[in-house]
């Protein structure tokens, strides 16, 4: 861990600390953030289906659901170029995502949950056999909500992805993450990846060792509906882009 990723891991646990007189039993975390997991899940019995836009025409679906009250699955697919007149890119295979909160939320203890997603985000590089952000792997992530002016939900975990490997970079990583309400329907979401496993520099297409800094605002139109505005790779930690990338999302919410 260089000194760049480590500040965001240090104001991180002293905020956390800061808060923790004022904990308050969690009443909502979303399942994730941007990209990296949360230890919510669905309720049991309910199920969400995911829409999300990204540049160079991609279009990646996912439907998720809530089969116990600690359990939950989702399976997802999509591909580049889907939207406007390019060759389309599909994904190599469907993405899986596993997750069981093992510790539920309590005034003085976070939510634990471990999961596994094959999932990516972007597009995937036939040549590096990986996506563009990796998927998160194996992770084990804990959360908790504040009151604090609304909600506040804190997020922090450790993955690992033995699969997205052939770039010879496969390094335990960690990531960060916040969610608050700004009103009754509008919540901001930032979240910070370390990308351990994307920053050998000598490659191609891969990360300059800074992380992935993505920040959104989710935007509960209805009940059952949410559209997101997101700005992945704040940093420009990569090689071959000069500017953010303008994503959009829009969730389905259900119960059977």
């Amino acid at each position: 861990m260089n000194r760049k990723q480590f500040f965001p891991f240090v104001i991180f646990m002293m905020l956390a600390a800061s808060l923790s007189a004022q904990g308050d039993l969690g009443i909502y975390q979303p399942v994730n953030l941007v990209t990296i997991p949360t230890a919510g899940i669905l309720p049991r019995g309910s199920y969400a289906v995911d829409c999300h836009l990204f540049p160079g025409g991609g279009l990646a679906g996912k439907i998720s659901v809530g089969v116990f009250e600690r359990f939950m699955f989702g399976i997802s697919y999509g591909g580049g170029g889907i939207i406007g007149n390019q060759k389309v890119d599909w994904y190599n295979q469907p993405g899986v995502e596993i997750k069981y909160r093992f510790i539920e939320e309590s005034v003085k203890v976070p939510a634990l949950l471990i999961g596994f997603s094959s999932q990516g985000h972007g597009n995937y590089i036939d040549s590096l056999k990986r996506y563009e952000t990796k998927a998160s792997g194996f992770y084990v992530v804990v959360s908790k909500n504040f009151n604090f002016l609304g909600n506040l939900g804190l997020h922090g975990g450790i993955n690992y992805n033995p699969i997205e490997k052939t770039d010879g970079d496969a390094d335990p990583n960690f990531f960060l993450g916040v969610d608050k309400d700004l009103n009754s329907e509008i919540a901001l979401i930032i979240e910070y990846d370390a990308a351990l496993n994307d920053n050998h520099t000598e490659l191609p297409l891969l990360g300059k060792g800074w992380g992935y800094l993505n920040a959104g605002l989710r935007w509960r139109l209805v009940d059952k509906f949410t559209v997101e505005l997101d700005f992945n790779n704040i940093l420009l930690n990569r090689k071959d882009v000069d500017f953010m990338n303008r994503e959009l999302k829009f969730t389905f919410t259900e119960i059977f």
